[in-house]
């Protein structure tokens, strides 16, 4: 399959408490719509949509419940994720509070991935019960990019997200390069290249080859012929 037949995926969950308007973020992004309707997620919600950040790349956008009843479903979504949205309100203590929380879950199933830190709500800083400098030392304590955003009033949404493609994009070139110069010191030295059964790779060894298994880390899927691309509902 040639490269440019290849588009980028990156598999996004965005986490918190419940009612913090991850669901209402990700319809404002791959819909362009807002309803102030509180609906509580079961389980998981799943959208998506394409973008081009210098190349073309498909957002997977994982919308998960902010309940601890749903953690059992919730934390099996998290598995395979290459980037995070953690999001607290600006009206909800508790939330802000659960960051380190939610963190923790999210690392404990995929490890380091590009995360972001999102205030939602600053269309209510009247209601406000988290000061700024809080906040700020939040995301200084996490080393984690910080966002205030309205989802409402559609501010700082898209540029959650395309901050999140642009890291990844940035690690995944950095991995790329980190392989290709292994491969290519290693080559020099050793010439034996072989992907298949381990057995075969002991043999190899006792005949005093050393054997390299090359596995593909490049994550990338089909890209969709669908003319109209944007957003689509599963």
């Amino acid at each position: 399959m040639l490269e440019e037949d290849m588009e980028v995926a990156i598999k996004v969950v965005v986490v918190g408490n419940g009612a913090v308007g991850k669901s209402s973020m990700i319809q404002r992004y791959c819909k362009g719509i807002f309803t102030k309707d509180y609906k509580k997620t079961i389980g998981v919600d799943f959208l998506e949509r394409q973008i081009v950040v210098n190349e073309e790349v498909r957002l997977m956008l994982w919308d998960t419940a902010g309940q601890e009843e749903f953690d059992a479903i919730t934390k099996a979504y998290y598995r395979g994720a290459q980037a995070c949205v953690l999001v607290f309100s600006t009206t909800d203590r508790e939330s802000f509070q659960a960051i380190d929380s939610w963190r923790e879950k999210v690392e404990a199933e995929v490890g380091d991935i590009p995360t972001v830190l999102v205030q939602n709500k600053i269309d209510l800083l009247e209601e406000t019960v988290i000061k700024n400098e809080e906040a700020e030392a939040l995301a200084k304590r996490l080393k984690l990019r910080f966002y205030r955003a309205s989802v409402k009033e559609d501010l700082n949404v898209n540029e959650v997200f395309k901050y999140l493609a642009e890291k990844y994009l940035q690690r995944l070139k950095q991995q790329t390069a980190e392989e290709t110069e292994v491969v290519h010191t290693t080559s020099n030295k050793i010439g034996v290249f072989n992907t298949i059964s381990s057995n075969v790779n002991n043999q190899s060894s006792s005949n005093g080859r050393e054997v390299i298994t090359l596995r593909p880390n490049k994550q990338r899927t089909k890209r969709s012929k669908n003319p109209f691309g944007g957003c689509s509902l599963l």
